[in-house]
C-alpha cells in the first residue's frame, strides 16, 4: 500500500499589536507549512486543533480545510498558510491534526506536533 505522508511544520509568532493584556487577550499568528513527502497525491480535507492556555483551559477547533482551502498536494509539493488565535493568558500551546485523503481514497491523519505560544522575553515560573 502506497500511503501519502504529509509533514507539518509550524512557526508561531506573538502579535503585540493585536494583543491587549489589560483586557486579558494575547494574540498569536502561526504559519503552517505542509509538505507531501509521500509518493501519491493527497488532499487536506479537514483540520482539528487543540488550543490550551496557561490555566489548562482547552479549546477544540474543527473545520473543513484550512483558510478556505482544501489543497491537493502532489508528491513533493508544499502548501503554506498563516492563521491566528487568541489566548486569555500570556502563553499556551497548540497541537492538532489534518484529515487527508489520497487520490485513491485512502484516509490518513497528518499530525501537528505541539508548539508553544509565548511572547518574547516571557519567563515561566
Amino acid at each position: 500500500m502506497d500511503v501519502s505522508q504529509f509533514s507539518v511544520e509550524v512557526t508561531p509568532e506573538f502579535l503585540p499589536e493585536q494583543s491587549d493584556p489589560e483586557q486579558g487577550v494575547w494574540a498569536y499568528s502561526y504559519t503552517v507549512q505542509i509538505r507531501n513527502r509521500g509518493s501519491v497525491a493527497a488532499q487536506l480535507i479537514a483540520r482539528h486543533w487543540t488550543i490550551m492556555d496557561d490555566t489548562g483551559h482547552v479549546e477544540e477547533v474543527r473545520g473543513l480545510g484550512v483558510v478556505g482551502h482544501q489543497p491537493l498536494l502532489k508528491p513533493g509539493e508544499t502548501f503554506e498558510y498563516t492563521s491566528w488565535t487568541r489566548l486569555h493568558t500570556p502563553s499556551g500551546s497548540m497541537r492538532g491534526s489534518y484529515l487527508c485523503v489520497t487520490e485513491d481514497g485512502e484516509r490518513f491523519d497528518a499530525p501537528i506536533a505541539e508548539f508553544a505560544l509565548r511572547p518574547p522575553g516571557l519567563t515561566l515560573h
